[in-house]
């Protein structure tokens, strides 16, 4: 394990140091590049902003310790704007932390809510489980639904009637729409300017577009134009908000653990474990981190 001390939050000018981890690798390989900043203490948004836009990852998290020693306010930024809350970012600040200071219980205070968060070692390296907040989900509207469609280049009948279209929250809004059909996954090719629009007007973070291979098992892609990214290679809120509504609509039987399988398409291959309780409303994301060499 890497000690705090031989490893700075500030640059020797009292810049912050920017670690960059990929999260929710699948046997080590692929993941979500995230930027983790361990000490954001005294930074202001625009400095966070600016920070997450130079490096250009899907978000980078901001950590502020607090006068809890396991307790930390997080924060989320695109390069393009704040997002209420990510969840590879949590994944890979979880394992940085816990590299350096130990595998044990934590806890992030973030805009979306309180995240509890549990690490372990096995053979995969440091897992880290984040317990989102309470998740809902509502059927999709007619109108947005048809917009979303269109951007996608897709019809209503590439679309598997077994699950229906919905808008789910673990912390942001995720349009879900499942396809019977995994080419359609493949051969993704959206209008990245007209979905902009749509979810910047609809409020949505990522679509979860999915294909079932089993009950359990999914394939997924997640479009992140708000963010000014093509695509995210691993969605932790995503997939957590995509637990809750297959629980909410009984198409898994908690309790259960779903697996998802993202960023196969990119090249960059994801592993997502996602478990449901039945008399709980919140969801459990589980994955590693590793870290990747500075730039």
């Amino acid at each position: 394990m890497t000690s705090s001390e031989t490893v700075p939050t500030r640059g020797t000018a009292g810049s912050p140091v920017v670690l960059r981890y990929a999260a929710f690798t699948d046997s080590g390989e692929g993941g979500n590049p995230a930027g983790v900043v361990l000490d954001a203490s005294g930074l202001s948004d625009a400095e966070q902003l600016s920070i997450a836009a130079d490096l250009g990852f899907s978000e980078t998290a901001f950590v502020t310790p607090t006068e809890h020693p396991d307790t930390f306010a997080l924060r989320y930024f695109s390069p393009l704007a704040e997002v209420a809350f990510c969840g590879h970012a949590t994944i890979a600040t979880a394992v940085a932390l816990a590299e350096r200071h130990g595998v044990r219980p934590l806890r992030f205070d973030t805009r979306a809510g309180e995240v509890p968060i549990s690490t372990a070692e096995a053979d995969a390296g440091i897992l880290a489980t984040l317990t989102s907040v309470p998740t809902s989900s509502r059927l999709a509207e007619p109108d947005e639904l048809r917009a979303a469609l269109a951007t996608l280049h897709w019809s209503a009948d590439d679309l598997d009637s077994a699950y229906p279209a919905h808008v789910a929250n673990a912390g942001n809004d995720h349009l879900i729409l499942t396809v019977h059909d995994r080419g359609r996954l493949r051969a993704l090719d959206y209008d990245y300017d007209a979905l902009a629009a749509l979810m910047g007007e609809r409020g949505w973070t990522t679509l979860h577009l999915v294909y079932p291979e089993t009950p359990t098992v999914f394939h997924a892609r997640d479009p992140f134009p708000p963010g000014g990214v093509v695509e995210d290679p691993a969605t932790g809120a995503a997939a957590a908000a995509f637990g809750g509504y297959l629980r909410d609509l009984r198409l898994v039987r908690a309790p259960a653990t779903i697996t998802v399988f993202q960023g196969q398409d990119m090249g960059r291959p994801s592993r997502l474990v996602v478990d449901v309780a039945a008399d709980d409303p919140r969801v459990r994301v589980t994955g590693t981190a590793t870290q990747m060499p500075a730039r």
